[in-house]
C-alpha cells in the first residue's frame, strides 16, 4: 500500500487514548511499558485514565500523542509491511513523522519531545504568553492585526491552518488586542487557547538553542522518504536539513495549508492520518475536499487499514 502519513499535534489527544491498541496489540502493550521506564514515570496511566487536565499538559501531551502515532506506525509495518512514501507532522507531530520516515528511533524522539515539552514551559514561564485561533479572515489581514496589535509586546502567526483558519501567539496582552481587532473586522470567531505559552512565536526563544543542543546527542538517519517541514513547507530529507527545521520550528509558524498544497502537489495516493483524533482530515476538507483523508487513530480505523476484509460490526 502507498500512502502519505500526516501526524497530529498536541490538541488531539484526550483521555482513554491509545487503551483499546494495548488491549489488542501485544506491540503497543510492549512500547507503553517500555515508554513508561524511558520516562520515569506511568505515561500509560496518564493516557488511559488520568484527568483531562494532567494529559493536556505540555510535557504529558508531546509524548503520549507521539508515543500514540509511534504505536500505529509500528503496527501498520509489522502487521502489512505498510510505510510511508511522504510524510509531514503538524508542529509536535513532525517528530512523529520523523519516527515513521526512520529518522529517529521511537525512543529516541520520545525523549526529545519529553524535553521539547519542559523547555517550552519552562519559556512559558520566563516569557507568559499564551495563543489564540482567528477563523474566517485571510492570512493578509491577520497579519496586518499583528502588526496593529504588537507595540512593547509582541504578536505573530503561530499557525496557518486552512483558509480562514489562523492562530496566532504572542504576550497575553497583545494576543487579546489582537483578537478584539479580528472581531471587528469581522472575524467569524476567535477563541483563546488553552495553552502554557507563547508556542512558535519569538517567546519561546530561550528554548531553541538548548533544544536543539539536546538533538544533536540522539542518533539520525538521512531520510528515504520526502518530509514536508513545517518551518518552510519543502521537502527534506538530509540530516542537517531536518535539524534545522526542527530548531526553527519552535518559533516559527506552522505553515500547515502550504504543506498540504506542497503535499497535493507531490503525491496522487493515499493519505493516512496517524495519531489520536481527526483534526488534520478536518482541515485537508478545508484545503481541498478532493483529497480524501482516512483517520487511523483507534484500533476499528486501524483494522481499516491494516485487515480490510474483516468486519468490525
Amino acid at each position: 500500500m502507498d500512502t502519505a502519513m500526516i501526524f497530529p499535534g498536541q490538541g488531539s489527544q484526550f483521555v482513554g487514548m491509545g487503551k483499546d491498541l494495548a488491549d489488542e496489540f501485544s506491540l503497543a502493550r510492549e512500547m507503553f511499558l517500555e515508554a513508561n521506564d524511558i520516562l520515569g514515570f506511568n505515561l500509560s496511566k496518564v493516557c488511559f485514565e488520568g484527568d483531562a487536565e494532567t494529559l493536556t499538559e505540555t510535557r504529558n501531551a508531546q509524548p503520549a500523542i507521539l508515543l500514540i502515532s509511534s504505536i500505529l506506525s509500528a503496527i501498520m509495518k509489522e502487521e502489512e509491511g505498510i510505510e510511508p512514501k511522504m510524510v509531514a507532522g503538524h508542529s509536535l507531530g513532525e517528530y512523529s513523522a520523523l519516527v515513521s520516515a526512520g529518522v529517529f528511533d521511537w525512543r529516541d524522539a520520545l525523549k526529545i519531545v519529553r524535553r521539547r515539552g519542559e523547555l517550552m514551559f519552562e519559556a512559558g514561564l520566563k516569557q507568559p504568553g499564551t495563543m489564540g485561533a482567528i477563523l474566517g479572515l485571510s492570512q493578509e489581514e491577520v497579519e496586518e492585526i499583528c502588526r496593529e496589535a504588537s507595540g512593547e509586546e509582541i504578536v505573530v502567526i503561530a499557525n496557518i491552518n486552512s483558509p480562514g483558519q489562523i492562530v496566532v501567539s504572542g504576550h497575553i496582552g497583545a494576543v487579546k488586542k489582537a483578537m478584539g481587532f479580528a472581531t471587528e473586522k469581522g472575524a467569524r470567531k476567535v477563541v483563546q487557547l488553552n495553552v502554557s505559552g507563547a508556542f512558535h512565536s519569538p517567546l519561546v526563544a530561550s528554548a531553541q538553542n538548548e533544544l536543539t543542543s539536546y538533538i544533536r546527542e540522539f542518533p539520525m538517519n538521512d531520510s528515504t522518504v520526502g518530509i514536508i517541514c513545517n518551518a518552510d513547507a519543502k521537502i527534506i530529507h538530509k540530516k542537517e536539513e531536518i535539524i534545522d527545521a526542527l530548531s526553527r520550528q519552535l518559533t516559527s509558524p506552522v505553515r500547515w495549508l502550504e504543506s498540504m498544497r506542497v503535499l497535493i502537489d507531490n503525491w496522487n495516493g493515499s493519505v493516512l492520518e496517524v495519531g489520536p483524533g481527526r483534526v488534520l482530515a478536518g482541515l485537508m476538507k478545508r484545503i481541498d475536499r478532493a483529497v480524501p483523508v482516512q483517520t487511523v487513530g483507534t484500533v476499528e480505523e486501524l483494522m481499516k487499514v491494516i485487515a480490510p476484509e474483516i468486519e468490525m460490526g
